[in-house]
């Protein structure tokens, strides 16, 4: 057994950097740390220069969550935002100019395609969108304008896998930024920067919090150069997390390689038995990912492959949306990565103001859900999807169902 444990790495594990929280081992210190919950901070006398001065810039609570952000990734502090269209943001202001280009997955969160077609076009920033599972496809679309390759992956919600070590290789023979966001995964399952990407980011609001109840956006680089940039933009847009929500966010990442792990197998279960029922059409989850897809799963991830699933019933809207009603343990919301299993349908609430031909050119079918697995057990919201598709397809309401099997 000595030998064992001296053979034990040096480096921190991801489950010990989430629960120590970088915090130091001191007398009479409390276990839960405080919030510091102050716009601003005393200073010793005329020009001292305090690590905190006002929570615009710095503050202490969100500073905690930075540096273990960043240790996940072997990466300085991440800069954290009050949301993560809010780290989006920042990012694009950190790297593009009126005249600069853009290449974005087509398969990215609506609100960033949103934010770059309908408010950086404004500004004189193009986007070109790409299938980004086609390497070729994001080749092409470099110009002499470029500045930014983003991608999401897997992507939401049609959980499309992009090869981030071939991106990296596009982007750095063309001298552009590969940015990834990695919501879906969290360093945890995935580790963009060591794959060869410049930058990670995430909306702290879904599985890092795990608890919806903390917005809040990130960015992590192992660039001090665009580190400082991307600061900079923050403090002048005023758009830090704040600190309770940074405070939050702090004790919520410490359960989030046991959440994700445990989420992410029963995902893999869910999936597996949706893609042998046939009232389902369509799955997606990269565990049931084939050919070069599965090898690029295989080298990507990281003991998991994410809470998330895709999957389209037959019959289209109208079930769809009967189906979501039937449902007693999924929640119908516009939101992943809680602790409690989550079930959206795209075409009537995240993309219901995206015009139905370009939905579907996406993969976002009238019948296509999203279901964000929680912690529940795998085998009870498996009987409650069964149940609310048999009541689906045969008519019956569930409480009649019920009734009927009592």
């Amino acid at each position: 057994m000595g030998s064992h444990i001296n053979n034990v790495s040096t480096t921190p594990s991801p489950e010990s950097i989430c629960l120590r929280r970088g915090l130091p081992v001191e007398d009479g210190q409390p276990l839960v740390s405080g919030i510091a919950q102050s716009t601003t901070f005393q200073r010793s006398g005329v020009g001292s220069d305090p690590t905190h001065q006002y929570s615009r810039v710095s503050n202490p609570s969100v500073t905690a969550l930075e540096e273990t952000l960043g240790q996940l990734e072997n990466a300085p502090p991440a800069v954290c935002f009050g949301t993560g269209l809010a780290a989006e943001t920042a990012l694009f202001l950190s790297l593009l100019r009126n005249g600069d280009h853009v290449i974005c997955g087509r398969g990215v969160y609506g609100g960033t395609t949103r934010l770059l077609q309908q408010l950086l076009n404004d500004l004189g920033i193009t986007t070109t969108f790409v299938d980004s599972s086609d390497l070729e496809a994001i080749r092409q679309a470099i110009r002499p304008t470029t500045e930014l390759i983003f991608v999401e992956t897997p992507s939401n919600p049609t959980l499309d896998i992009t090869d981030i070590t071939g991106c990296a290789e596009i982007a750095k023979q063309a001298g552009v930024k590969l940015a990834v966001d990695n919501t879906f995964l969290t360093p945890i399952l995935q580790q963009p920067l060591d794959l060869g990407a410049d930058i990670s980011i995430y909306s702290t609001t879904k599985f890092i919090d795990g608890h919806s109840v903390a917005l809040g956006g990130s960015i992590v680089t192992r660039d001090e150069k665009l580190l400082e940039r991307i600061k900079f933009i923050r403090k002048c847009t005023g758009a830090i997390q704040s600190p309770f929500n940074g405070w939050l966010t702090s004790n919520g990442i410490k359960t989030l390689p046991l959440r994700i792990k445990t989420q992410s197998q029963s995902a893999t279960q869910i999936a597996e038995w949706l893609n042998n029922n046939e009232s389902i059409d369509s799955v997606f989850h990269p565990s049931l990912a084939t050919g070069t897809d599965a090898e690029i799963v295989q080298r990507q991830h990281l003991g998991g492959h994410g809470a998330v699933i895709a999957f389209a019933v037959s019959g289209g809207f109208e079930r769809a949306c009967s189906f979501v009603e039937q449902l007693k343990l999924c929640t119908l919301v516009e939101h992943v990565g809680s602790v409690e299993t989550l079930i959206t349908h795209p075409a009537s609430m995240t993309h219901a103001d995206v015009p139905r031909d370009q939905r579907l050119a996406v993969g976002i079918t009238d019948g296509l859900l999203r279901l964000s697995v929680g912690l529940e057990n795998a085998e009870e919201l498996l009987a409650d999807i069964q149940q609310a598709l048999v009541a689906t397809e045969s008519g019956i309401d569930a409480e009649e169902l019920e009734a009927a099997n009592a």
